[in-house]
């Protein structure tokens, strides 16, 4: 008889934790609370926004960012059947080919997603590199350059010691550095990219990824980026939801966690509700995929004393940032570029992806009220930080959702439009908007914040992997399947939570005596060639003294046994 397995939490971690465990023939029950599937990386439709039968026009929680050095999350979706698709749904991924640094009063700044395969990718290249002038101090570039060097060619267990405890401000010298090198290379990207401030967010983790992010741009193959062809639930969710319910897989929506029963060191059963009526559910094996800030508020007396040590779920609650989405719909579609755009002065940490040119299948007549022809999607990643003071000053969070519509689109047209150029977007024009539906009115009006995030997004401060649990935990019949769980991956995304899900179904294998294949894991991509100067680390830190980046293997081993 097949064991049964409870999961908790619908998202990208739980559709995961399923996808594997009906894969090898478990029992799948899962549990989500809102009415859409999906979690963070849902399609959200805007309510009532389709007239004459056309359907609703799409909203995101964010736009979607599947970079290259993903390897779980692809894998899996390959296997999520797509009509017309050889590969599943990894066959909707399609690729970017440029990024822009837009910025105030400046010309953008345009570069390659991936190795250059043409003219004018390789134009670009020698532009950036010869024709741009950034700003930098002399010596800046050739530094930052020495300081990913050192990333790369440091041992894994320097990684974990030294750069886990050192913020990335701290690592690259910000504070001492020209304001094109805060801007470029030391805060801009990192807060972008993973709403995480540079002084608080740990080297090991920014700099992991961040020479991930170059190295796919380096090696020849698909982009260093890749966009969804469609709205995610279209062309991804409720495919894979299909496939699941197709296995067997029970998903039932609108019910929410309320905790769990336990009894001598088990759980014991899952305790839920659905339209106020309350009921326990009881399986073999429990899977929480929930958020951090949702499991924080499970954890009881039993369950600490029946393992310690998720204590630190309760320490890292508190290290998340908001990262959410609002999507403007416009009357005339707006490319901007063929990628990503990054805000460089923005107040509050813009990027943003002009949407239609890579949802080719999509009939925009047919949605909405047939008028939109582009979707501009932006992602907010400081809700933190004052806004213009030509605007109104405040903080995002400060905001109500028309003034956080309003100055988000003053920051976007003030870095996109430039002195003597037509404009590419009319300031005076705010088109229809959508806020994402996390993004909730606070109901206290005492306080100064008008707004609160009900789906925050971990960043790995420094010093705060000891915290972070592994998927099995002490219970032996509870496993964690979420984005703040121990991955290779390190880093809050849709690939982390994937990793985790594989885990924490790995575990169940191990634990229930099965002899189904446990689902591979993958370790970020490190260069083989980078091998002899990562050994040539570790003897250096196995004896107590500093990185240098050189390759003395033989002579330090000859010290060590002289």
């Amino acid at each position: 008889m097949a064991k049964k397995v409870v999961v908790l939490g619908g998202g990208v971690a739980g559709l995961s934790a399923a996808h594997e465990l009906a894969e090898r023939g478990f029992e799948v029950q899962v549990f989500e609370k809102r009415s859409i599937p999906g979690g963070k990386a849902r399609s959200v439709l805007v309510p009532g926004s389709g007239t004459d039968g056309r359907k609703d026009l799409p909203g995101e929680h964010g736009f979607r960012f599947f970079p290259r050095f993903y390897r779980h999350l692809p894998d899996t979706m390959s296997r999520i059947p797509f009509p017309g698709n050889r590969h599943g749904v990894a066959d909707n991924l399609v690729d970017t080919t440029r990024f822009e640094y837009a910025q105030s009063g400046a010309a953008p700044i345009v570069g390659v997603d991936r190795f250059p395969t043409d003219f004018e990718s390789w134009k670009l290249i020698v532009h950036d590199a010869f024709g741009v002038s950034y700003g930098f101090w002399p010596g800046e570039v050739d530094f930052y350059a020495q300081r990913l060097w050192q990333i790369l060619t440091s041992c894994q267990e320097r990684r974990l010691d030294e750069y886990e405890s050192l913020g990335w401000w701290d690592y690259l010298d910000a504070e001492h550095r020209s304001p094109a090198y805060k801007k470029f290379l030391a805060g801009g990207p990192t807060r972008a990219l993973v709403a995480a401030k540079a002084n608080l967010a740990c080297t090991r983790t920014i700099g992991d990824i961040l020479v991930q992010l170059m190295l796919d741009v380096a090696m020849p193959g698909v982009s260093s980026d890749r966009l969804l062809n469609g709205p995610t639930n279209d062309v991804w969710i409720n495919p894979w939801l299909t496939y699941l319910r197709g296995l067997g897989v029970q998903y039932t929506l609108g019910v929410k966690f309320e905790g769990l029963n336990m009894d001598k060191g088990l759980v014991t059963g899952v305790h839920l509700s659905e339209g106020g009526r309350h009921f326990e559910v009881q399986a073999d094996y429990y899977v929480c995929a929930v958020p951090l800030e949702v499991m924080a508020k499970k954890l009881t007396p039993d369950m600490l004393a029946a393992d310690p040590t998720l204590q630190g779920i309760e320490t890292i609650k508190g290290c998340v940032q908001w990262m959410n989405g609002i999507q403007y719909y416009l009357k005339t579609d707006v490319p901007v570029v063929h990628g990503h755009v990054m805000y460089a002065d923005s107040a509050w940490a813009l990027t943003s992806v002009s949407q239609a040119q890579f949802w080719q299948g999509t009939d925009f007549s047919q949605l909405g009220d047939g008028s939109v022809r582009g979707i501009l999607s932006v992602d907010i990643s400081d809700w933190n930080t004052p806004g213009s003071a030509k605007v109104n000053g405040k903080t995002a969070m400060q905001c109500t959702h028309e003034q956080i519509a309003i100055e988000t689109w003053a920051q976007i047209t003030g870095e996109l439009n430039q002195p003597g150029q037509p404009p590419v977007l009319n300031a005076n024009d705010m088109p229809a908007w959508f806020i994402d539906p996390d993004i909730v009115p606070r109901l206290d009006p005492a306080s100064p914040d008008k707004e609160r995030d009900s789906e925050p997004l971990l960043v790995n401060y420094i010093n705060t992997w000891a915290s972070r649990p592994n998927a099995h935990t002490r219970i032996a019949n509870l496993f964690l399947a979420s984005d703040y769980v121990r991955t290779n991956t390190n880093l809050a995304t849709m690939e982390g939570a994937n990793e985790a899900a594989r885990r924490a179904v790995n575990s169940i294998i191990d634990a229930s005596g099965s002899n189904a294949k446990l689902c591979e894991v993958w370790n970020l991509h490190e260069p083989d060639f980078l091998m002899p100067w990562r050994l040539n680390d570790k003897l250096r830190f196995d004896v107590g003294m500093p990185w240098d980046g050189q390759l003395d293997i033989g002579r330090r081993i000859a010290r060590i046994f002289s």
